[in-house]
């Protein structure tokens, strides 16, 4: 092998780049780990947090949906509760997991609890509230976690007859 010219191969400078061999690979896991660990927390965290939101505003709908549609005679409350209990168990959570609160259609879900009117055009909001906890973290650094709120105003059908 013919070395450039003023370079000299030597017996040193091929231990030099044998104890260099497979340090690049060491180096890259470490990177790796380094990045991927907590991406992957972050993925995990989210996907927890945005699957409570879908499931308290599928269930601030459904509940809304069953007091509007309560035949005459029937209990709207029982109705809202079963509504409730299906939508929270088809994603995994019980009723106790969950707020519900009725407030006034145009106020914010923080405001003062309404009992809903059932009469023609009457309109009033469902707040359906979780508190998600944040996968791997204790409650002394998180506390409640994150808060979701589902919320769905109910209109009644102004033609609406009352028993």
């Amino acid at each position: 092998m013919n070395a450039p010219a003023g370079r000299r191969i030597g017996r040193h400078e091929e231990l030099d780049e044998g104890a260099e061999a497979g340090n690049a690979i060491v180096e890259f896991i470490f990177v790796a780990l380094l990045v991927l660990v907590p991406l992957v927390y972050l993925i995990v965290a989210v996907a927890q947090v945005q699957s409570s939101g879908l499931s308290v505003t599928n269930a601030a709908r459904d509940v809304g949906r069953a007091i509007a549609t309560t035949p005459d005679g029937t209990d709207p409350q029982a109705r809202a509760d079963a509504a409730l209990r299906i939508a929270l168990d088809s994603h995994g959570l019980k009723s106790s997991d969950v707020e519900v609160r009725y407030v006034a259609a145009s106020a914010e879900c923080s405001s003062a609890a309404i009992t809903p009117l059932l009469g023609p055009g009457s309109e009033f909001a469902v707040c359906v509230t979780r508190h998600q906890v944040l996968p791997g973290i204790p409650t002394i650094l998180s506390g409640r976690g994150v808060t979701t709120v589902g919320r769905y105003v109910v209109h009644l059908d102004e033609f609406r007859t009352t028993g």
